[in-house]
């Protein structure tokens, strides 16, 4: 089963804008989910953290089955807190590095700002997420598969 996959990829809960977590089968069930890789620190990501948001906001207002993941490399909680408070999608918990340390290993991730989206079933459509979102910030080609 999809609800399955994405389970075993982001756990059972996921952080939301309400500050409390949300049980990852029903946020996340039935759509693309863009797992994003990112850190305060970093200056691209806090480059590329604006447009995201661009594109989240117009898929969402168009009504696709579109979320967003983070996936923090912050070195500390309040960092996270921070950076995550200037985005309207879900959040691994910070406290969750060996699931963050999965996800980068599963995904190849090298360096941030990554971008990887997946299907309901948890299967990569590109990694090219960023390039995607930069190309076409309106969504217009979305899934971008």
């Amino acid at each position: 089963m999809a609800e399955d996959h994405i389970k075993s990829l982001f756990g059972e809960t996921v952080l939301t804008k309400v500050g409390e977590e949300s049980r990852t089968s029903e946020k996340l069930q039935n759509k693309h989910i863009g797992v994003y890789f990112s850190a305060q620190w970093c200056s691209p990501c806090r480059l590329i953290t604006p447009k995201l948001t661009k594109t989240y906001q117009e898929l969402k207002t168009k009504g696709q089955e579109f979320e967003v993941v983070f996936v923090s490399s912050d070195g500390d909680e309040s960092s996270f807190n921070e950076y995550y408070g200037k985005m309207p999608w879900c959040a691994l918990p910070f406290s969750d590095t060996e699931r963050g340390d999965m996800l980068r290993e599963k995904f190849e991730v090298r360096g941030i700002p990554a971008l990887v989206i997946v299907n309901n079933k948890g299967e990569i459509v590109t990694t090219e997420g960023r390039k995607m979102i930069s190309n076409d910030p309106n969504g217009l080609y979305y899934p971008w598969g």
